[in-house]
């Protein structure tokens, strides 16, 4: 009796050994040779690219989802508007190896990602999920879930040691790769936020930027009582900035499959009434929607709508994100969530929704296979824009547009400027329109956005604030800059360079900043970074515009049209044909168009015979798709529909659309309208070309 006594004592004693000793190793510092905040996608390439180096890697994510974006729900990837042969590295990687995943499991895919064409590549968020992992786990990179920033120590400018809700970690380098710039703010890097005026890095895109329409609507004051309808009319673009940063959202994974289908939740507290002036939007004719991109596995990967007046963006709710803590950030999220519900329980529900709308989302549910320990809804919040790093070199529209070479590349970029909106405001008449988004306003080099460098030194911090530290994401460049650099596929090359920048200055015990770049270079090139711009993008920006007088053919300019109706002119996508082109038009308008906006051109053909007719416009998703156009000329009449959302050839500022007969001894009439038409008609210029 007393051995068993003893025995069961000596068993305790040893359990309470072993319990404290856990205790005690949870509250060890920890140490590697590069320390990695945020497992976002420049996170996790960043800390896969360094532990392939040789390096010992801790990463460090503040919640308990590891992926950011790439893996919470963001099921597109928007490389398709990239120079696909530029962003390689680790971003191929992964794709290859979710293509891979599939085919393992006998699926093929619509797409090859061997082909760098521009097809959309597109993935289910647990087979990310899975990829992520594993490459994770092959590189041996130690990854910490729900280590939320506490504070950091430093010695002079260089970082010591992170102090986490869970742990103390040091470490010879670090990088900053959160979508917020957590870390660098901690550090006491400077940095900024929202969008810079006009002047301060003459930007032409810079300051709020407003869509120039006129719009018929009302709503309710501050205290909830109804405004009268009122009509507003923007002022266009105005010079100053502000600290408003894009609209945050969520991307959502969808299916009508009843097999794998979860009911989407019913919001809480939902009032009806918040609602009304979006109901008040849709009686004047307009569109409310959220964008829908076809998933493997019958999915949808749900994505606010650029430019939309109401979508699944809440306009203004991330202004205070960054700044915000821990508890802060949650309820900001939950805001964002349950506006994400009431605005898809208002489109399936509301009888101020049209039919055609409803019938779009109303099957839709959340996926039983995806996210499980969140109730199947999106873990991760898209936070396109965050603080912004001041560092050795700020990026900005002119690097983009005018400046692409530099001596110290990292990655090639090449995803065109484009702002999701940044604001909406009430005017004094109680009007309701959306400022600052850059869209329309949206520069192209090509139709997939001009090649640039993004040089090592936008990611470094000034030497004299921090020299043991790297930030890829929340990176060195303006608003404008931003709106280029902010797509996942840019982020994970960027994650991979600093991934291995840093275990190159951990290994020679060398500042960020004094890292020789020839030696990062040549490692870069190893791990299939691609440093020169691409041959079949000009590293010099193509011209603002196209001479008419360079072109063959019969050219018709929009200046030489006859105009009825309500058109405006723009100069913001390049190229163009003259000084610039006209529009006519809104992108989310669901009523047909009425007719009342039209352009004539008249001429006389050199001679008789057949003509190809092409059309010279700016190819986008918000074009309308069908451009009535009708050619008359002497007993030949031809009449046709354009498709303006359709890409041009490649390199091509015009593309054929018909062929016509015309008559050399009588007058050639053209005419373009809006007659029933959904989005945007472009009025650039046409060409007839004899066909010999």
């Amino acid at each position: 009796m007393t051995d068993l006594r003893w025995d069961c004592a000596a068993k305790a004693l040893v359990c309470l050994v072993a319990l404290l000793a856990t205790t005690a190793s949870a509250d060890e510092t920890r140490h590697a040779d590069v320390v990695i905040y945020g497992s976002t996608p420049g996170g996790f390439c960043a800390a896969i690219a360094a532990a392939r180096e040789g390096a010992s890697v801790i990463l460090l994510e503040p919640t308990d989802h590891v992926g950011g974006l790439n893996t919470g729900g963001l099921s597109f990837s928007d490389s398709n508007q990239t120079v696909r042969s530029s962003v390689m590295g680790l971003f191929d990687e992964w794709h290859r190896r979710i293509e891979e995943d599939y085919a393992a499991r006998g699926i093929e895919l619509p797409y090859k990602v061997s082909e760098k064409n521009h097809a959309k590549w597109t993935y289910e968020p647990h087979v990310a999920m899975r990829v992520t992992r594993q490459m994770l786990d092959e590189a041996k990179v130690t990854l910490l879930t729900k280590r939320y920033l506490r504070s950091v120590t430093k010695d002079g400018t260089a970082i010591i040691s992170l102090v986490t809700s869970d742990g103390t970690f040091t470490g010879k380098v670090f990088i900053d790769a959160s979508y917020e710039g957590d870390l660098l703010a901690a550090a006491g890097v400077s940095w900024t936020i929202g969008r810079e005026g006009r002047d301060e890095f003459g930007e032409s895109l810079a300051g709020k930027q407003y869509p120039k329409r006129t719009m018929t609507i009302d709503g309710f004051d501050a205290q909830g009582s109804p405004l009268p309808m009122i009509t507003t009319t923007d002022a266009g673009p105005t010079e100053s900035g502000d600290r408003n940063v894009m609209t945050y959202s969520f991307r959502l994974c969808l299916t009508a499959d009843p097999d794998n289908k979860v009911p989407m939740p019913t919001p809480a507290n939902y009032d009806p009434a918040r609602f009304e002036v979006v109901r008040r939007y849709l009686e004047t004719g307009r569109n409310v929607r959220f964008d829908l991109y076809p998933l493997p596995g019958d999915k949808f990967d749900g994505n606010n709508a650029i430019a939309g007046q109401f979508s699944l963006g809440l306009v203004g709710g991330g202004k205070d994100w960054c700044e915000a803590d821990e508890a802060g950030r949650k309820a900001i999220w939950e805001a964002h969530k349950q506006y994400t519900l009431e605005f898809f329980h208002f489109l399936t529900t509301d009888p101020a929704v049209p039919e055609e709308i409803k019938k779009k989302y109303i099957d839709l549910g959340l996926c039983k296979d995806e996210f499980a320990a969140y109730g199947h809804f999106s873990p991760a919040l898209y936070v396109r824009e965050g603080r912004r790093m001041r560092g050795m070199y700020v990026l900005s529209e002119n690097d983009i547009t005018k400046k692409p070479t530099k001596p110290d590349p990292i990655v090639v970029s090449s995803f065109p400027i484009d702002s999701h909106d940044c604001q909406r405001v009430a005017h004094k008449e109680g009007g309701v329109v959306n400022e600052g988004t850059i869209f329309p306003v949206r520069v192209k080099g090509t139709r997939h956005g001009y090649a640039y460098h993004v040089p090592y030194r936008s990611v470094l911090p000034k030497p004299e604030e921090c020299t043991n530290l790297l930030v890829p994401v929340a990176l060195s460049c303006t608003h404008v800059g931003i709106s280029s650099i902010r797509v996942e596929p840019t982020w994970m090359i960027l994650g991979q360079s600093a991934g291995i920048a840093a275990a190159l200055a951990a290994e020679e015990e060398s500042t960020v900043q004094g890292l020789s770049y020839s030696l990062l270079r040549e490692r870069l090139l190893a791990q299939d970074q691609v440093l020169e711009l691409p041959a079949n993008v000009p590293s010099k920006p193509i011209a603002g515009t196209i001479d008419v007088k360079s072109l063959s053919g019969v050219v018709l300019d929009d200046a030489d049209a006859t105009l009825a109706g309500r058109w405006d002119r723009s100069t913001n996508f390049r190229p163009h044909v003259g000084q610039g082109y006209l529009f006519s038009g809104e992108p989310d308008v669901q009523q047909n168009g009425d007719g009342t906006a039209s352009a004539t051109f008249r001429f006389k053909a050199p001679r008789s015979g057949r003509y190809r007719l092409l059309m010279a416009y700016s190819p986008h998703e918000s074009r309308a798709t069908r451009v009535p156009v009708v050619v008359t000329s002497g007993p030949h009449r031809k009449e046709l529909t354009v498709d303006q959302a359709k890409p041009l050839p490649a390199g091509e500022a015009f593309r054929q659309v018909a062929t016509v007969e015309l008559d050399g001894d009588a007058e050639t009439a053209v005419t373009i309208s809006n007659a029933e038409t959904k989005g945007f008609v472009i009025l650039d210029a046409l060409r007839f070309v004899l066909v010999k």
